[in-house]
């Protein structure tokens, strides 16, 4: 992790904010996705390269994710501004395994998160369930910016904490080469293992699944061609 400045940190913050609301509040412009709330913060935090790599991994985790309903799943946005910024200015190949290591683990935090915010809006509307009875549109005013507000504060925290454990890490933890190596190995091939597993899983059985099948032939054969 290089040295960020302040005001980088603060933009940091600021985005994983904004992406921690994408997901499930406003204005669910995907930008939660790890992909893009990672190359951004890695390009805020001086190392767009390494936001990348980070967010392409956490992405292939969140490929068989659906996040719909009162389902429990994690929250990779903030997840990957945290790691991103621990990721800026190392090597990738020493640095890319402990990011990642440590967005899963704020991802799932994420989810836990997402589901305390969601008792706090069912007590929200308990108690003004009177004026909903009503139908007074201050009463909906009011939970609707409630919400948005809890998620927010939400998303702030989980990202600020964030990136306090990812300044911990790049000073307290030194990894020699070849530990480092490992974890940037188990990293991308846990991620890949889990987006195979998410494919077959959603393709099913049938037409989708043969097709699925000709498409990593496919792929593999240009690879091995190029």
């Amino acid at each position: 992790m290089t040295a960020i400045a302040p005001e980088a940190v603060l933009l940091l913050v600021v985005w994983g904010t904004l992406v921690a609301l994408d997901l499930v509040s406003v204005p669910q412009a995907m930008i939660s996705r790890p992909l893009v709330a990672g190359t951004v913060a890695g390009w805020l935090a001086g190392d767009v390269e390494a936001g990348l790599r980070v967010g392409a991994l956490l992405e292939l985790f969140a490929l068989d994710v659906l996040p719909i309903g009162a389902v429990r799943y994690p929250d990779f946005g903030p997840a990957a501004v945290a790691g991103a910024a621990l990721a800026a200015g190392a090597p990738w190949e020493l640095g890319l395994g402990l990011s990642v290591g440590l967005a899963l683990v704020l991802a799932v935090l994420g989810g836990w998160s997402l589901k305390q915010v969601r008792r706090w809006n069912a007590r929200a509307i308990q108690r003004r369930a009177a004026a909903l009875a009503a139908g007074e549109s201050g009463a909906i005013r009011v939970l609707q910016y409630g919400g948005i507000a809890r998620d927010a504060a939400r998303g702030a925290l989980l990202t600020g904490f964030g990136l306090l454990l990812a300044w911990a890490l790049s000073r307290g933890v030194q990894l020699d080469r070849r530990t480092a190596v490992g974890l940037t190995l188990v990293a991308v091939g846990t991620a890949l293992s889990a987006a195979a597993a998410g494919a077959v899983r959603s393709a099913g059985r049938g037409a989708r699944l043969r097709w699925l099948a000709a498409g990593v032939a496919a792929g593999t054969l240009l690879a091995v061609l190029r």
